[in-house]
């Protein structure tokens, strides 16, 4: 086996194992403290000391997992925990996010991420409380606390019960906090390696390197973005479908089970209920024979379940209700009696009018829901009979449905807190597995590709051997992607050399085929000697010295200079159409002839002008053509073949207006002998400003050592 590929973090085991193993001991250690801090009645929770330690060690991934599992083995021995696995992992999620930051590197930091644990825990889990129990004030941890607040300065039992729990949680994180920071002291480095949850599909990365992978820009929105939502989108679409169906079926379970407890008391009722003597009580009303034990029966059942709202007898007429029995929970005669009198006639309900044919026939009707001036109730009228078979009176039975309210809120609540913490872990786990699997892979290779350097064969290598070295191994279409891009770029650098060198070639071949031709309109000129391999010497020179000045240096780039250089032995190619008794003449011009002579200028820019109607890519030429029109300018306007002055002359016709002149001046013509070097000096210092650019005569006249080597080096020949 690879030794190397055994320990760059993919085929070694040792590393996720080891990181399952501390997750599991984070979870214990969220347990034990927790129960110890029950068994020895301190009043702090405890319970996240080890979900913080993790996230500050291993990140997202082992934070979410440790605060999950915890709460889910809680939940084995008390299903109520399992609703808070969300806080624990909320704050696994900060915990992780102030780690990365370096919120815990300082004291204000520190401080921070505690007031935000205790937001989390003791802000939307003292919320999570309420909206699933209510507010027992005289329950729980903070419940003293929650008392004391209450009698003395909050009278609200919501937000003295809220005060407490933010206040006790507090204590809780900070204490959470410092227990973490103090365990991470004792942690060697070798161990924290081994805690982080790595799922390398190819050559691990640096942290550096993983920093650059992970934020690659993108024209839009990113993959990993992409991934983050479909997952998001698919889990909250199932999550909402299915919790909807759930309150669908939980919301008819809990109005079927009110209806039968309701028929139950309706029918418990009737039966105590002597339908032969139902007459009798509406007229003796409760001196009648058995019309007050029935009432203490009827009592009793009333008593028997808070839920139960009302229970009363009635007697349906055309006219009314009329009242044989009225129990409600409003005992304001403080006596059996409570309620409406014995043979008072209360009217007729709207919500019961559509029953009320049934009802003077003494049919059994279905059971009402109505939500008026009495209440939320559920409502079940239970016929009560006479010896002979008639319809005496209804029994009834009201059941408050104001808890159903309450019970469906806390099964919303519940089942989304279990929703989120489910959610977030296996976002976390897709995210996790799409960054390893697809992201890095993808983002790597993308940034291998964009460093692949055609410069030298030397530099190809190397972007070769580092895309090589990738190795990605996910096993579907990304490991081929990478297969075929590795082949495809190792193919390219073998194309790329080939065409470099008849480059090249083609290059050499072009600049010998400027030289030939520039020596053949020169040997026309038998005064000339080297000038057109001077003057490029010297052109070079210049730009550099700008360069090494500051000036110009959104031009002159490598290849501007490398064209200009080039192409300068062209600058007097036009001369091959001026006659050579002018060309050659051994005494001073003529007017007319000067005239002639000046007209080379036009006939080079024309001559390359053709050329360039040839060439597709003709940079080079363009310069060869201002060179050729314009080195005759001067900055002053004075110049020919167009007057342009400034910086309307092309820089590289001032350039080599400079070198022109200069080597004219040093070099032995028919018509004069050399100047000296410093006299030559002199006037390109003297035409600073008229004749030349003032910044070129600086650049020249700062790199005179070089230009005297030039110079010299020509005469020596």
């Amino acid at each position: 086996m690879d030794k190397k590929r055994f320990n760059d973090g993919r085929s070694d085991l040792r590393q996720p194992l080891s990181a399952l193993a501390f997750c599991l001991v984070g979870a214990l250690m969220n347990i034990v403290f927790s129960a110890a801090a029950t068994h020895f009645k301190l009043p702090v929770f405890f319970d996240s000391v080890g979900t913080v330690l993790t996230a500050m060690l291993g990140g997202y991934m082992p934070g979410i997992a440790v605060g999950y599992i915890t709460n889910i083995i809680k939940g084995a021995s008390d299903i109520t925990n399992a609703y808070y696995a969300i806080i624990n992992i909320l704050i696994a999620l900060a915990a992780a996010y102030f780690t990365r930051k370096g919120f815990f590197k300082s004291i204000g930091g520190t401080v921070a991420a505690i007031l935000v644990f205790a937001l989390i825990g003791g802000g939307l889990g003292s919320l999570l409380t309420y909206y699933i129990y209510g507010f027992n004030i005289g329950e729980g941890i903070s419940a003293p606390f929650a008392i004391y607040l209450y009698d003395r300065y909050i009278h609200s039992v919501f937000w003295a019960q809220l005060t407490a729990d933010l206040l006790i949680d507090i204590i809780d994180k900070t204490i959470t906090v410092l227990a973490a920071l103090l365990f991470m002291r004792f942690i060697p480095d070798k161990i924290r390696k081994l805690i982080r949850f790595y799922g390398w599909r190819q050559h691990p990365l640096t942290d550096d390197e993983r920093i650059i992978a992970e934020n690659q820009s993108t024209r839009k929105l990113s993959l990993q973005h992409k991934i983050l939502f479909i997952i998001s989108a698919a889990i909250i679409i199932i999550a909402a479908s299915s919790i909807g169906m759930c309150f669908i079926l939980y919301h008819k379970a809990i109005i079927e089970e009110h209806k039968a407890l309701c028929e139950s008391v309706a029918r418990l009722a009737s039966s105590i209920v002597d339908g032969d003597r139902v007459d009798d009580y509406l007229e003796n009303g409760t001196d009648a024979k058995g019309y007050k034990e029935t009432h203490e029966r009827l009592n009793a059942i009333f008593k028997a379940d808070s839920n139960i709202k009302y229970i009363y007898v009635y007697q349906v007429r055309r006219d009314g209700c009329h009242v044989v029995f009225d129990l409600d929970s409003e005992d304001i005669h403080g006596n059996f009696l409570a309620g409406d009198t014995v043979g008072s006639i209360n009217p007729f309900d709207p919500t019961f009018e559509p029953y009320l044919p049934s009802l003077l026939a003494g049919e059994k009707i279905p059971p009402i829901i109505s939500d008026d001036s009495y209440g939320w109730l559920l409502t079940v009228y239970i016929p009560v009979y006479r010896s002979d078979g008639s319809c005496a009176c209804y029994a009834a039975a009201d059941i408050s449905m104001d808890q159903v309210k309450t019970d469906e809120i806390s099964f919303v609540v519940k089942c989304t807190a279990l929703f989120f913490a489910f959610f977030i872990l296996i976002l976390a786990i897709g995210l996790w597995l799409a960054e390893y699997n697809v992201i890095l892979p993808i983002n790597t290779m993308s940034i291998s590709a964009d460093d692949f350097a055609f410069n030298t064969e030397k530099e190809r290598e190397k972007s070769v051997e580092r895309f090589k070295s990738l190795d990605i191994s996910t096993g579907d279409e990304i490991e081929q992607l990478y297969n075929s891009f590795t082949k495809t770029i190792d193919e390219t650098s073998g194309y790329i050399e080939d065409i470099q060198n008849k480059g090249r070639v083609i290059t050499k071949m072009q600049n010998g085929l400027i030289l030939v031709l520039a020596d053949i309109v020169e040997s026309r000129d038998k005064c000339t000697g080297d000038h057109i391999k001077k003057t490029a010497a010297y052109t070079r020179i210049i730009m550099e010295q700008l360069k090494k000045n500051g000036k110009h240096l959104d031009v002159l780039t490598d290849s501007y200079i490398e064209d200009v250089v080039n192409s300068a032995p062209l600058h007097d190619i036009g001369k091959i159409k001026i006659p050579d008794s002018i060309l050659n003449k051994p005494g001073k011009l003529t007017d007319e002839e000067f005239a002639i002579m000046k007209t080379h200028s036009a006939a080079g820019a024309e001559i390359i002008e053709g050329a360039m109607e040839l060439v597709s890519e003709s940079g080079y030429l363009m310069e060869a053509k201002n060179l050729a029109a314009y080195h005759h300018e001067k900055w002053n306007g004075m110049g020919y073949p167009e007057g342009l002055k400034g910086e309307e002359i092309p820089l590289s016709a001032r350039i080599m207006a400079v070198a022109d002149v200069f080597d004219a001046l040093v070099s032995r013509r028919s018509y004069k002998e050399p100047f000296t070097f410093e006299k030559a000096m002199d006037i390109i210092i003297e035409g600073s400003g008229s004749h030349f650019d003032p910044d070129i005569v600086d650049a020249f006249v700062a790199a005179k050592d070089e230009v005297r080597y030039i110079a010299e080096l020509n005469m020596h020949k």
